[in-house]
């Protein structure tokens, strides 16, 4: 599991593919303090884990289905990207629970100013789109953010600059391909008032009142 607090950018220095994978050679310095084989690291949000560990960064093997349906696969030699470890259990929780399970790619689209922050645009497929609130938290490209606006097929939000300096979102152009995963505890609602449970039988009105939920 993962916050969505991004520890340090790091630099593509190498990307091996093979017929149904990758092995991505990433250079990076302070993750690196402790970081071992079989590590999960969340590169640009996606969960990945570490097969070497060396002096200057470390490499992962990346999965046909991560390859399909993320950014990963558009890596080339010289890219920035956002890297966090998995949450340490005694560590203090910030941003928001972050999976490492990327639903989607999506599109920046602009950023405005807006007084010390800024306002970043972006395009999400349906799929990410129905799981998105005002306010609510949404991860793009590891990022812990919070939603400013929902419109359409747009969402936007508000980022500070301390966020945009120590993240890739200081290197986005207009149309570039950013990694999408909303908020995991919107998909368990969806879910549990869904046409079935996880056990038996249907969450609805009735079910609500039988169970003292409402009156």
């Amino acid at each position: 599991m993962f916050t969505g607090l991004i520890e340090e950018i790091g630099i593509i220095a190498g990307i091996k593919k093979h017929d149904n994978s990758a092995v991505i050679t990433i250079n990076c310095e302070k993750i690196l303090e402790d970081i071992k084989i079989g590590d999960s690291v969340a590169i640009d949000g996606a969960c990945q884990t570490v097969i070497v560990a060396e002096n200057f960064g470390f490499k992962v093997e990346t999965s046909p289905e991560t390859l399909e349906l993320t950014i990963l696969n558009d890596y080339k030699p010289g890219h920035y990207v956002n890297l966090e470890r998995a949450m340490a259990a005694n560590s203090r929780f910030a941003g928001h629970i972050v999976s490492g399970h990327i639903e989607a790619v999506g599109t920046f689209l602009k950023k405005e100013k807006q007084g010390i922050a800024y306002n970043f645009y972006f395009q999400a497929p349906e799929n990410v789109m129905k799981y998105l609130v005002y306010k609510g938290s949404v991860s793009v490209n590891g990022i812990s953010l919070t939603v400013a606006s929902v419109e359409g097929n747009n969402f936007s939000a508000a980022v500070i600059p301390a966020t945009i300096d120590q993240t890739n979102l200081k290197f986005l152009n207009p149309g570039d391909k950013i990694n999408l995963e909303p908020d995991i505890l919107a998909k368990y609602v969806e879910k549990f008032l869904g046409k079935y449970d996880n056990m038996s039988g249907n969450i609805n009105e009735n079910y609500l009142k039988e169970h003292g939920f409402t009156d």
